[in-house]
């Protein structure tokens, strides 16, 4: 079963429970990464009172063709370990795409090397131009990020081959 609720309406349990998930999913995941996740939306994973897997969708400022543009940006898609490839990550997916579409100009998200074949199969592209971040010293190049971010095309026309800067945060910025 999927569940999709906001982080204000999850109970300590249940974000204790979704942040030990992520832990045991990704080596390298940070207290900033958890954050990232927090403020949007949850889509959680349930197989029966079990959580096996979590996904969620945060709003952030995207800057491309001159304007700043409303980006729901995917964070934290992990399922457990032994749990993977029984279409959790998809049905997670589903659920945070279908609040894209009616809520954002185009969804956007930094994916692993492992995860980008699943983001491609579900309509995501690649972003071939070049990255950067507004930090607070001004507009910073993010070359290493460059590859990895994809966005979900929405209403608003977009140039897969022109710049684009994400707003500043902690942590990795895209």
């Amino acid at each position: 079963m999927i569940e999709v609720r906001h982080t204000s309406g999850l109970g300590l349990a249940e974000l204790a429970a979704a942040r030990a998930l992520l832990f045991a999913v990704f080596d390298d995941m940070t207290d900033a990464d958890w954050e990232h996740a927090l403020g949007g939306l949850h889509a959680l994973a349930w197989d029966g009172p079990d959580l096996v897997g979590h996904a969620s969708v945060v709003q952030r400022r995207l800057l491309h063709g001159g304007r700043a543009l409303r980006a729901g940006y995917v964070e934290a898609v992990g399922v457990r370990p032994g749990r993977q490839r029984q279409g959790y990550g998809a049905a997670m997916m589903a659920e945070l795409e279908r609040v894209i579409g009616a809520a954002y100009d185009l969804g956007a998200l930094g994916a692993t090397d492992e995860g980008a074949a699943f983001y491609r199969s579900r309509g995501w592209q690649p972003w071939r131009g070049p990255s950067s971040a507004l930090t607070p010293d001004g507009i910073r190049p993010t070359p290493d990020d460059d590859g990895a971010i994809f966005v979900l095309p929405g209403a608003v026309p977009l140039n897969l081959d022109a710049p684009l800067t994400c707003d500043w945060r902690d942590g990795d910025v895209w």
